[in-house]
């Protein structure tokens, strides 16, 4: 793959916790690359490791060794307020639980990021209005986020994480917590953002369903990672 196809490339990753005289080794020499443009999915069972890989990646975390490139940058060379700002304007994240503000509406909610950036109310309600309609939540806007149905909060989060137009979504169990009907809506509506504002995205999943509508598919299990065939998963 040549270096302006990627949106992010892994290199010998390693994350290790210190237990007293012992270490406990989560993952080692982990690597591989995201395309632009590319769904990614990794599955593997809880505990693997891959919410923490995700952390990682985000740069809310630091590995123990390995490199992670993201066009330009080395996440390793970049300062804590460097990295604040790589999170900021290049990712959005989105969790299997919302982290919205209960007491805030959807509209203060999805607007908080630009805030933060530095934009004025009005510009950055603009923008969240027109978010709001993109996840189907014009309706909802003027509610508290604590009011809204789980499913509608999850699109909240999503409008949130894309609001300040990253070039890569990161998502950890973005379905983990609601039904499957709901699940499949939300998925689905992933999908058709990541399509839509040429995301490259990276999608921690249990649902082998959700990971089989993704280009690629990656397995974190034992320590290691390897490359599957999306139709090869079972139901």
């Amino acid at each position: 793959m040549h270096l302006n196809q990627q949106a992010l490339r892994v290199e010998g990753l390693r994350k290790s916790f210190r237990s007293g005289a012992s270490e406990l080794v989560l993952f080692d020499n982990l690597s591989f690359e995201l395309a632009r443009g590319e769904m990614l999915a990794i599955v593997g069972a809880s505990g693997t490791g891959k919410s923490t890989l995700l952390h990682i990646l985000g740069a809310l975390d630091k590995p123990s060794a390995g490199e992670i490139y993201c066009a330009h940058l080395r996440m390793s060379s970049l300062s804590e307020n460097a990295a604040a700002d790589f999170r900021n304007r290049e990712v959005g994240f989105v969790w299997q639980f919302h982290y919205l503000l209960p007491e805030f509406t959807a509209l203060e909610n999805v607007a908080m990021p630009l805030l933060m950036r530095g934009a004025t109310k009005s510009e950055a309600e603009k923008e969240a209005t027109q978010w709001l309609a993109e996840v189907g939540l014009s309706e909802r806007a003027h509610h508290r986020a604590g009011k809204l149905s789980g499913g509608e909060q999850q699109r909240a989060a999503l409008a949130r994480a894309l609001i300040t137009r990253p070039k890569i979504l990161l998502a950890d169990e973005p379905t983990g917590d609601l039904d499957s009907r709901t699940a499949d809506a939300v998925f689905q509506l992933i999908s058709r953002l990541h399509r839509d504002y040429q995301l490259s995205s990276l999608i921690a999943t249990h649902n082998f369903g959700f990971a089989r509508g993704c280009h690629r598919v990656l397995r974190l299990e034992n320590g290691r990672i390897e490359e599957v065939e999306p139709a090869s998963l079972a139901e």
